[in-house]
């Protein structure tokens, strides 16, 4: 696929050339975000020109999951850009920059040849960004596939949760200080039996669109605690809860009598909610979270730094653990304006006697300043991306 920032001029002109770099740099982080959670290894991007990427894969992908994958990119870019957290320097609150980025999308066949796939990318891409609307196209001239994915993976998914297609990966957390393995987090992934593996921002947004993500919360939620059953007692589980679960009758029993049916004891639990996930209904949640309190479950503020981060949230909740989000853990090891940042984060969980886990490590550098400034956990590619539920139960029995 090839994708192009229509937008990108605009910003260069209105932020210089160094406001335009950032953004992107930006852009090619979530891209290879995106491609790591969607395809793992089997992608590449490379930047082609001024504001287009090129990204492609020798996974043999359908046309459906394809475009699966440029809809999940389309919106990771497509969120807020905030300049004052990209640059080196700071700048104005509010300075941010919204792209809305064309696609143009092409499945190679045999005896195709790189430049004439290139060249029919870049017709297409063209051909969009002379629209207004309209924002994927497929260099062939069809659209069927974008038509029928949606419906098709919808149907799918009601049926999917009965057939074992939803499989549950766990991202190991260990110890900062000596590097133990300390638990898991929860993820899922969708093996579907035809277009192959669907990665987990895919499946939230059929579910969704399906009115399904109650649903699939419980199912992930069960299977992950089975799977965790045999764990050492020291390790502990987390599940993200999303506001669909919290708007279910008795959110915290159901949740409870799962972990019973699982074998899966609650002091060993811990569940993840961010702030977005409060909003619906702040007074009914926090008293769903002081059930589970109740009952020995852990309550860990994910994505922190990343939302409103309102001293409302820290103050009413029955909460454990500050998760910081994996942006603000990037360039600790080199910017000292986001070192500072960390550290004030910390001295603040220390102050309320909260545990501190940072998210998508992958440096040591990065490490070396988590465990000066006294982060409790650490999770990411530097010591162990997600891992199936075999490979847990064998790290389990070593």
């Amino acid at each position: 696929m090839l994708l192009g920032l229509n937008r990108l001029q605009a910003v260069n002109l209105a932020f210089g050339r160094g406001g335009g770099d950032r953004i992107l740099a930006e852009v090619a982080r979530r891209i290879v975000q995106v491609l790591g959670e969607e395809l793992g290894p089997r992608g590449l991007v490379a930047r082609v020109s001024g504001g287009e990427f090129l990204i492609a894969s020798d996974a043999p992908l359908s046309r459906e999951r394809w475009q699966g994958v440029a809809q999940v990119l389309g919106r990771a870019i497509a969120r807020p850009l905030r300049l004052d957290s990209l640059s080196p320097e700071g700048g104005a609150v509010g300075e941010a920059v919204r792209l809305l980025p064309r696609i143009a999308l092409l499945r190679g066949q045999p005896g195709d040849s790189g430049s004439s796939l290139l060249d029919r990318l870049d017709q297409a891409l063209v051909q969009l960004q002379r629209g207004a609307a309209r924002r994927l196209l497929w260099a062939d001239g069809s659209h069927r596939a974008r038509a029928r994915s949606a419906a098709l993976l919808e149907a799918d998914l009601i049926g999917a949760l009965h057939r074992d297609e939803i499989a549950i990966l766990y991202q190991p957390q260990f110890r900062v200080r000596d590097g133990a393995l300390a638990g898991a987090e929860a993820l899922a992934r969708w093996e579907h039996p035809t277009i192959g593996r669907i990665g987990a921002a895919t499946l939230f947004t059929v579910a969704e669109r399906a009115d399904q993500m109650a649903p699939l919360s419980q199912h992930i939620a069960g299977a992950a605690m089975t799977g965790a059953q045999g764990w050492p007692e020291a390790w502990r589980l987390s599940l993200n809860v999303t506001p669909e679960d919290f708007a279910l009758p008795d959110f915290a029993g159901n949740l409870l009598g799962r972990a019973r049916d699982a074998g899966f004891a609650p002091e060993r639990l811990t569940i993840e909610i961010t702030e977005q996930t409060l909003i619906a209904d702040f007074a009914a949640c926090a008293q769903a979270l002081r059930q589970l309190a109740g009952q020995g479950v852990r309550v860990a503020l994910d994505d922190f730094g990343t939302g409103f981060s309102n001293f409302r949230t820290l103050k009413a909740l029955p909460l454990d653990t500050l998760k910081i989000d994996r942006s603000l853990v990037r360039d600790v090891a080199h910017d000292r304006r986001d070192r500072a940042i960390l550290a004030a984060m910390v001295a603040m969980a220390r102050a309320l006697s909260l545990s501190v886990v940072a998210e998508g490590v992958e440096t040591e550098g990065q490490l070396a300043v988590l465990a000066d400034e006294g982060v409790d956990l650490f999770q990411g590619f530097l010591r162990a991306g997600p891992l199936a539920g075999a490979d847990m139960a064998a790290l389990a029995r070593s």
